[in-house]
């Protein structure tokens, strides 16, 4: 019985490994896909803060609304967005999506206060379960 071999390895050996090889890069490439898309917490933190701000636009525009309205809707929006400020964008979907996000919030004008900037820089300073500050570097572009 003769066995046959693609490049001196057995036919059977080679298509195990080839298998494994191509299930180990579809693997790979489903984890990167992953992370190229922001995480749902981010999601989540947007979605709320887009809520907030709608939601003070119209306090805003409402005739009989009081100047405590104001207030409320104007403190619920901001701490919305502190908290997307504050969101540790760890993995490259969530780098780009918060970095998208806050750069239309700024060209409005509304990235204005010392606290957006100090919750944007403590959350680059982000730990780990260990307490030990953790950085990652990549090559984007």
């Amino acid at each position: 019985m003769t066995v046959a071999t693609i490049a001196g390895i057995p036919a059977t050996s080679f298509v195990k490994v080839a298998t494994a090889s191509i299930v180990r890069r579809m693997i790979n490439r489903l984890g990167e896909r992953r992370d190229q898309e922001p995480s749902r917490d981010l999601r989540t933190l947007i979605k709320a803060h887009k809520a907030m701000y709608a939601a003070f636009g119209k306090a805003i525009h409402e005739m009989d609304g009081s100047n405590r309205d104001h207030d409320i809707a104007s403190r619920a929006e901001e701490g919305a967005l502190l908290a997307v400020c504050a969101y540790p964008a760890v993995r490259e979907g969530d780098r780009r999506a918060k970095g998208r996000y806050l750069l239309k919030i700024e060209a409005r004008g509304e990235l204005d206060l010392a606290e957006h900037m100090q919750a944007l820089l403590r959350s680059t300073m982000w730990k780990d379960r260990t307490g030990f500050r953790v950085v990652t570097l990549t090559s984007e572009p």
